[in-house]
């Protein structure tokens, strides 16, 4: 599973014009399920983002989680992040989890994402989104629950 986290000041996910999802202060979260991904991936990831602490205190040291400041997440799935990209140059998305099961676990990453307490706004599954984001910072952070760093 593969997450790209922005710190954003606001975000926003349109859909054929229409604002379906948007966030104030928190992340932004690519999200993108790969082909045997299980729950339990969905679940760390959950618990992890929620506890980043990548929000400034007041002696500017990145030291605050997304639930000490009261942030929002805004939710969008985006299978590209399973790109297969040195050969040729056109990617190849194999390594993307079936859409279903793709739909499936970014429902349940949300869903855990919420039970930890973070309020969550979701883009539209196997839609042609439009993303909308001040990045603060800026701060970005790539997770990959195959990798082992």
């Amino acid at each position: 599973m593969r997450v790209v986290v922005q710190r954003v000041a606001e975000a926003s996910v349109r859909v054929d014009g229409v604002i379906v999802g948007e966030v104030g202060q928190g992340f932004l979260i690519l999200f993108c399920a790969e082909a045997g991904d299980a729950d339990a991936d969905a679940a760390f990831l959950a618990r992890k983002i929620a506890a980043l602490r990548i929000f400034t205190d007041d002696a500017g040291k990145m030291n605050l989680s997304l639930k000490d400041v009261g942030g929002g997440a805004l939710v969008v799935s985006q299978f590209t992040l399973a790109a297969q990209w040195r050969n040729g140059n056109r990617p190849g998305f194999s390594l993307a989890a079936p859409p279903d099961e793709g739909d499936r676990l970014y429902r349940l990453f949300c869903d855990l994402l919420f039970a930890e307490g973070v309020s969550v706004a979701t883009g539209v599954f196997g839609a042609s989104m439009a993303v909308s984001l001040v990045n603060q910072g800026p701060v970005t952070i790539l997770m990959d629950t195959r990798d082992p760093r």
